[in-house]
């Protein structure tokens, strides 16, 4: 099949409110080209190298959501255009957001990572981590950042009443923190969970947001 039928059958299983992200990593900028000229507009990075090498060579209107891990180093190189980071998981990151934001005169929207899979190899805070993070109150002094939710990953494995329970805490977590912190933020609004293999799961527990790769443009 091809991207365009791909994103057509994917459509079909996602409620509308619910955003796709297609996560074109390693793929071509054809390939890229082909879902956006069936209406897709968002599609997600994880390589600061890769993506500012497309970013120029592909549609103004395409909205770049970076959903790798990010090092400081490399943040002034997409702080011109990213529309979402999805993978805020220090301090130290978030001054970086704050000060290459502020460099080009914007405000970038990120999205807090949390670590609740089984994995060692995932980033992201812990759910006491970043509870220490939001209580120690540094955050309200960036100015150019705007929180917009939170994003996790479940772990990789076939036990689907381990990735449903992993998706609902998720979701609570985000609970807990719009209650406590951004209860008058409209903005605090997004739940990035779920990808190819278990996205369905995610819609069900509560995600605003799935980064789905290889349904959309096969295996790399």
């Amino acid at each position: 099949m091809s991207v365009r039928d791909n994103i057509d059958k994917l459509r079909e299983t996602v409620p509308a409110d619910v955003k796709i992200v297609a996560v074109s990593k390693f793929h071509s900028n054809d390939e890229i080209l082909e879902a956006y000229n069936d209406g897709q507009r968002l599609f997600g990075e994880s390589r600061v190298q890769e993506l500012a090498a497309k970013q120029p060579a592909l549609p103004d209107d395409v909205k770049w959501h970076f959903v790798g891990s990010l090092q400081r180093n490399k943040v002034k190189f997409i702080a011109p255009f990213i529309n979402l980071i999805h993978s805020l998981d220090s301090e130290r990151l978030m001054l970086e957001i704050d000060k290459q934001a502020a460099a080009n005169n914007r405000k970038i929207s990120c999205l807090l990572q949390l670590h609740i899979a089984d994995e060692e190899t995932k980033s992201g805070f812990s759910p006491d981590e970043c509870r220490q993070f939001l209580a120690g109150g540094k955050w309200r002094e960036c100015e150019n950042i705007q929180f917009s939710g939170v994003m996790g990953m479940a772990t990789y494995t076939d036990d689907q009443d381990q990735v449903r329970s992993e998706f609902r805490l998720i979701k609570s977590l985000f609970d807990e923190f719009k209650s406590h912190y951004f209860s008058n933020d409209d903005n605090f609004k997004e739940i990035s969970m779920g990808m190819s293999g278990d996205y369905p799961i995610a819609i069900e527990e509560g995600a605003t947001i799935i980064r789905v790769g290889t349904l959309i443009f096969g295996e790399r």
